[in-house]
C-alpha cells in the first residue's frame, strides 16, 4: 500500500484500543490524548507512559527516525520528550512507540520558550543518521483528493498550480542561516513547560534543511492566526533574528499558506466549519490579501 493510499484509511479510537489490547497494554483502560495523524494514549502502571499508534506500516520508518531523534537530542542535552522503551513495536501493521509521560504543565508555553529551544536545535551539528528535507507541500495532492467534490474544483486547481509555483520558488531560495537540523513544526503547542523548564515535543517532523523554516511558522502565526505583536517580539528577542528581514520569508510563508489551505480541505467532506474555513483561506490567497485572519482548525 502506498503512503497516499494509507492516509485515506482512518484509525478509529476503537481500532486503536484493540491494537493496544493486542500489544498487551489494556486498551480499554488507556486515556485517549489525541486522535489525528497518530492515536495517542496515556497508559498507567507500572511506569506512566504515552503510546503513539501510527495509521499503518508506511509510518514505521518515520516512527523509527523519531526515536533516533529523541536519543540524539538527549545525547546533546536538548530538553525534549524522551523514549520510554527502545524500538518500534509493529502490531497488525501499525507502528507503536512509547514515550515518557510528562507531568501536567506548570503554565502554557510562550513563543519565547519556543525560541530558546530552537536556538539549541539550530546549534546542533548534522545528525548521525539521515533526516529528510522539509517538504512543506508534499501533502497537498493527497489532502485535495480527500476533499473530493466538497471543495470547488476551481479552488483545488488553483491550489495545485500555486503549489507547483512555490515548489519551484522554494528550490531557488538562498538561506541566511546555516542549513541543518530543524524541528519542522515550531509552534508553542509543541513545547511543554514543566518544573524543570521547557521541553520540545512532537519530533516527527525533524528535518535537515533551511533553519528559516522553523522561524517562518511564527511569522505566519503573527500574520494570520492572531499571535500578538508583543509575543512575536519576545520570540525574536530570544532567538536573536527576525526572519521577516530575509527576502525569502515571503516565499516560505506562501508555501506554508498553500499547504495549510489544502490541509483544511481534507476535513471539508461532512464538516461545514472546515468548508467555511477553507473558503476563507482560499479567497484570501486568490485576492492577495495577506492580512485576512485564519482560524486554527
Amino acid at each position: 500500500m502506498s503512503t497516499e493510499e494509507g492516509h485515506t484509511r482512518p484509525l478509529t479510537q476503537g481500532r486503536a484500543r484493540a491494537l493496544l489490547d493486542a500489544a498487551g497494554e489494556r486498551g480499554g483502560d488507556a486515556e485517549l490524548l489525541a486522535l489525528g495523524e497518530n492515536a495517542v494514549f496515556a497508559l498507567d502502571a507500572p511506569d506512566p507512559v504515552v503510546v503513539r499508534i501510527g495509521r499503518g506500516p508506511w509510518l514505521r520508518e518515520r516512527a523509527e527516525r523519531e526515536l533516533r531523534v529523541a536519543s540524539w537530542l538527549e545525547d546533546h542535552d536538548v530538553p525534549a520528550v524522551r523514549s520510554a522503551r527502545p524500538g518500534v513495536s509493529l502490531v497488525e501493521g501499525h507502528p507503536l512507540t512509547f514515550w515518557q509521560r510528562l507531568p501536567d504543565p506548570v503554565r502554557e508555553a510562550t513563543p519565547a520558550d519556543l525560541a530558546g529551544l530552537l536556538r539549541l536545535v539550530h546549534a546542533l551539528p548534522p545528525a548521525p543518521f539521515p533526516l529528510p528535507r522539509r517538504d512543506l507541500l508534499a501533502g497537498v495532492e493527497n489532502w485535495l483528493r480527500l476533499a473530493g467534490d466538497a471543495v470547488p474544483a476551481e479552488d483545488a486547481a488553483y491550489l495545485r498550480a500555486r503549489r507547483d509555483d512555490f515548489v519551484a520558488a522554494v528550490a531557488e531560495l538562498a538561506p541566511v542561516l546555516p542549513p541543518g537540523p530543524l524541528h519542522g513544526d515550531a509552534l508553542p503547542r509543541n513545547v511543554h513547560i514543566g518544573a524543570d523548564g521547557p521541553r520540545l515535543l512532537d519530533l516527527e517532523t525533524f528535518s535537515d534543511d533551511m533553519r528559516e523554516h522553523d522561524l517562518t511558522v511564527l511569522a505566519l502565526s503573527l500574520a494570520r492566526y492572531g499571535l500578538g505583536e508583543d509575543a512575536y517580539a519576545g520570540f525574536v528577542d530570544v532567538y536573536g533574528w527576525d526572519v521577516r528581514d530575509w527576502s525569502g520569508c515571503a516565499v516560505l510563508r506562501g508555501a506554508r499558506e498553500t499547504a495549510s489551505c489544502a490541509w483544511v480541505a481534507q476535513h471539508a467532506p461532512g464538516n461545514p466549519a472546515a468548508r467555511r474555513e477553507f473558503g476563507r483561506r482560499v479567497a484570501s490567497l486568490r485576492e492577495g490579501d495577506a492580512g485576512v485572519r485564519w482560524y486554527a482548525f
